[in-house]
């Protein structure tokens, strides 16, 4: 009988402890929502495992013939950026022969991840009745990849469409503005309360940063972590890549 794929959720690691324990917190949150779903994790860099060794443990399991197959690897990622496009599928393409590794699509952007940053607000103090006074800094980690920065923009500007006083992008590195600018212009606006929405996985260096930027700000939510919204997306990015129609890393 034939197996559906082990989900390989693939995490970029830090030397931060906390990283890794919210990467295994989603982790499990995931196996919670599908119990029968097989879900390892790897890490990029930083951490154990890694994902050439969950990738050549995956294929020893299979050494009989009857064991794993095929794997969806999924980038813990919300934007396609330089380790969605380049690290990641180096990486995968070196998998044991046995296996065939397809590699499903980053988290972002989805309508789920925005319902999970209004649920963080909603959990820091702001209420839904908070959103026509309330100017919201969307501040993401960065990146110098333009494809990524538009669609943290883009966001942005949707999201200021479902009743904020205004949205505006920061980023913690490569881009500007910086979240304290983000803050600032939106005081000049006249937003009565400013608050700071972590477009981020899980805490680390650059989260800290974007913290340290919200000083000026009345909000600063959590990180997103193991949000069910967060969880709910790596099963549909999962149930997206086990499609026919996906093309196997290095085919």
């Amino acid at each position: 009988m034939s197996q559906q794929p082990v989900l390989l959720v693939v995490a970029h690691g830090s030397r931060d402890p906390r990283h890794a324990a919210t990467v295994h917190a989603l982790v499990r949150r995931v196996r919670a929502m599908r119990p029968r779903l097989r879900v390892e994790t790897g890490f990029l860099d930083f951490n154990v495992p890694s994902v050439r060794g969950v990738l050549e443990s995956l294929a020893a399991d299979g050494g009989s013939g009857a064991g794993v197959r095929d794997v969806v690897a999924l980038p813990l990622l919300l934007t396609r950026a330089f380790h969605a496009k380049a690290d990641i599928p180096a990486v995968l393409r070196e998998a044991p022969a046995r296996l065939r590794v397809r590699q499903a699509d980053v988290l972002g952007p989805s309508p789920l991840l925005v319902r999970a940053l209004e649920h963080r607000l909603y959990e820091a103090g702001l209420s839904p009745a908070d959103k026509p006074s309330t100017g919201v800094v969307l501040a993401s980690a960065g990146s110098s990849d333009p494809e990524a920065i538009a669609v943290i923009a883009e966001i942005a500007r949707e999201w200021r469409r479902t009743g904020w006083c205004a949205v505006r992008p920061a980023f913690a590195s490569a881009s500007l503005p910086r979240t304290e600018d983000a803050v600032r212009e939106l005081r000049e606006l006249g937003c009565a309360k400013v608050a700071v929405a972590p477009y981020v996985l899980a805490p680390g260096f650059l989260p800290d940063r974007i913290a340290r930027g919200a000083a000026g700000a009345d909000v600063l939510a959590d990180v997103l972590g193991p949000a069910p919204e967060v969880a709910r997306v790596l099963l549909e990015r999962y149930d997206a890549a086990r499609l026919p129609a996906v093309t196997a890393v290095g085919a």
